[in-house]
């Protein structure tokens, strides 16, 4: 039989919701009312009333929405299918258990406004959570209330100004933070909201940051502190980490480092052994759940003990035996986030770390870097390398050799996507043209590298014998080449039938 567009037949393609709907379909039918029925008015104001009898709202049996909804759901890409190589974000796979603790019902249906004297084991979790943290990251002062990476990197940059003014006056005149030109975007964006102006400081054609230009910028006195990811957003490790912390701090500012890619040195190396005075950690990253991966993220501030008392109000300690929030903290910035941040991310967090330990933490780290490493060996007769050094855990590649045929870096993703493979991180760092930023975290076995390379291996052949091939794909998706700026800048969010 010949399929023509008003053929009727079962396909992938799937209709929306609303256009399956029929008049008269429903999936519930309600018991007859036996009590006096109450007036509308009384239960729900006019005003806030719908007024076209739920004309519009689609029309279909329990069947028909199980199985739509179980269709669309084959369609999505998950950490539980492959491989997520997606740089700078790591997307490792999110351990079962760790989601089993968190939906302990003691731990999940605990109210937020449950007395301290009932919430012990809640505050004994944070309070241990706080000291392997700090243990890990070198730095003794800690707070778990930062909902995400960029709050918590916000957290930080506002404590070194409550800092700064504590320490010189409110007039010190420090307006300026100092970000290298390869950091993450939202570096800029919190020195910016916490009330300072940023300049830039260079990368090295080696991929690391320009020490001398740093000691330019740091000479004018008006320096509050630097921003810095280690391992930097090329996926290198600053080496002279400690002369770029004493520059700074000879200066009289103070450091802030990204932790965004601290799962390239946990039980390896600690910020706070480097200089390093406050680091947020992306416990959404590091320790368990997925970055992207559908729940609430975690960024907890962790610092020296000096900037201690500016953490975020309330500081959960311990007294004797017994565990209780701490809001006596006159110099504290302030509550950043409702409660105590998300729990259940925490719950995730200690639950990796305790079933790792110490050696555990420390081969999670040298898995992370021997796998990306073993990419970069393995991709380097196919794509550019803009720098050599070896990478931690994450490599970033150029589409420079197969520009010279037409194919660019979204054509290379686009055509992974026929290989059965989530695309990489594009086009970021933005000091790096057509980049193509890689991380396959430790989740990942050899075998499923050893796919990924031969992979990425086809598609460099493809774009010498076939560039056409590559440059038109997805060849193998519902939808090929969506027009994903407008899609993002001018979404249709609502349905309207067409007559």
């Amino acid at each position: 039989m010949k399929l023509t567009k008003a053929t009727p037949h079962i396909t992938q393609n799937e209709d929306l919701i609303f256009e399956r709907s029929r008049r008269g379909r429903i999936g519930y039918r309600l018991p007859e009312l036996d009590v006096e029925e109450a007036p509308l008015d009384a239960l729900i104001p006019r005003e806030l009333r719908r007024d076209d009898d739920l004309e519009g709202v689609p029309e279909v049996s329990e069947v028909d929405v199980v199985r739509h909804f179980t269709r669309l759901s084959t369609w999505n890409y998950a950490v539980d299918h492959g491989m997520y190589p997606l740089g700078s974000c790591t997307m490792k796979y999110n351990p079962r258990l760790n989601e089993r603790i968190a939906r302990l019902a003691g731990f999940a249906d605990l109210h937020p406004l449950t007395p301290e004297e009932d919430a012990q084991g809640a505050l004994q979790v944070i309070y241990e959570l706080q000291e392997h943290l700090a243990e890990i990251t070198g730095l003794p002062g800690v707070s778990l209330q930062p909902a995400a990476g960029a709050h918590g990197e916000m957290t930080g940059i506002m404590m070194i100004r409550a800092f700064l003014d504590a320490r010189d006056g409110k007039r010190h005149g420090r307006s300026v933070m100092i970000i290298p030109d390869s950091a993450h975007g939202t570096n800029p964006a919190s020195a910016h909201l916490s009330g300072f102006k940023v300049k830039t400081v260079k990368t090295t054609p080696e991929g690391l940051t320009d020490l001398d230009q740093l000691r330019e910028l740091c000479a004018t006195g008006d320096v509050a502190g630097l921003m810095l990811t280690n391992p930097n957003t090329l996926g290198l490790f600053e080496k002279e980490i400690r002369e770029i912390c004493r520059i700074v701090h000879d200066a009289g500012g103070l450091v802030y480092m990204d932790g965004a890619n601290m799962n390239a040195l946990v039980g390896w190396a600690r910020p706070g052994d480097m200089g390093v005075d406050v680091i947020h950690l992306n416990l959404h990253k590091t320790f368990s759940t997925p970055h992207g991966g559908g729940g609430p993220g975690s960024g907890p501030c962790c610092c020296t003990k000096e900037l201690e008392p500016f953490l975020p109000v309330p500081r959960v300690v311990r007294d004797g035996d017994r565990f209780r929030l701490d809001y006596d903290r006159p110099h504290s910035i302030g509550r950043v986030k409702a409660f105590y941040g998300n729990f259940g991310m925490a719950l995730r967090a200690l639950a990796y770390i305790l079933t790792h330990g110490p050696d555990g933490l420390r081969e999670a780290t040298e898995t992370a870097v021997l796998n990306a490493r073993y990419l970069a060996h393995h991709l380097a007769s196919d794509y550019e390398r803009p720098y050599d050094a070896p990478p931690m855990h994450e490599v970033v590649f150029t589409d420079k050799r197969q520009a010279r045929k037409g194919v660019h870096t979204l054509d290379i993703a686009k055509r992974l996507i026929d290989y059965g493979f989530h695309p990489p991180t594009i086009y970021f760092p933005l000091i790096v043209q057509g980049a193509m930023l890689i991380e396959p975290t430790e989740s990942v076995g050899r075998e499923e590298l050893d796919q990924f390379i031969e992979a990425m291996r086809s598609i460099a052949r493809e774009a010498e014998e076939d560039p056409e091939l590559v440059r038109s794909a997805p060849h193998t998706t519902r939808i090929s080449r969506l027009d994903e700026a407008s899609a993002a800048r001018r979404p249709i969010l609502r349905w309207r039938p067409e007559n």
